[in-house]
């Protein structure tokens, strides 16, 4: 997928995606939505897999939530988590995907993680 760590500190991470011909939807030209939704969970989970309870061994998404307000062709998306809940059993984040170059809003997304022991 091409996704960068950009920063990261506690309850939150950045990432970037360089935006390529494999991103865009068949026959157009516009990004195709699982590139955002790859891109967002991503970004979550990372940054899930920093702030684990103690003794966990890791963690897995059990349930997320997309909405499409935007789309880009070229140039890069940034995706920030920020975390919402951190509980022992579950954890949720939501992650915006913007158009870098634009500073547009693609995406809103929404994810539960379930931490595994």
């Amino acid at each position: 997928m091409g996704i960068t760590l950009i920063d990261e500190g506690e309850g939150w991470l950045e990432a970037r995606m360089k935006i390529t011909q494999n991103h865009l939807r068949s026959g157009a030209n516009a990004l195709h939505a699982a590139s955002m939704i790859a891109l967002a969970d991503s970004v979550c989970g990372f940054a899930a897999g920093q702030v684990l309870p103690d003794g966990a061994k890791g963690y897995t998404t059990i349930e997320l939530k997309s909405n499409f307000v935007g789309t880009a062709n070229e140039g890069a998306l940034i995706g920030r988590a920020e975390a919402e809940h951190l509980g022992r059993t579950t954890q949720v984040w939501k992650s915006t995907v913007t158009h870098e170059e634009t500073g547009r809003t693609c995406a809103l997304f929404r994810c539960t993680q379930m931490i595994l022991y």
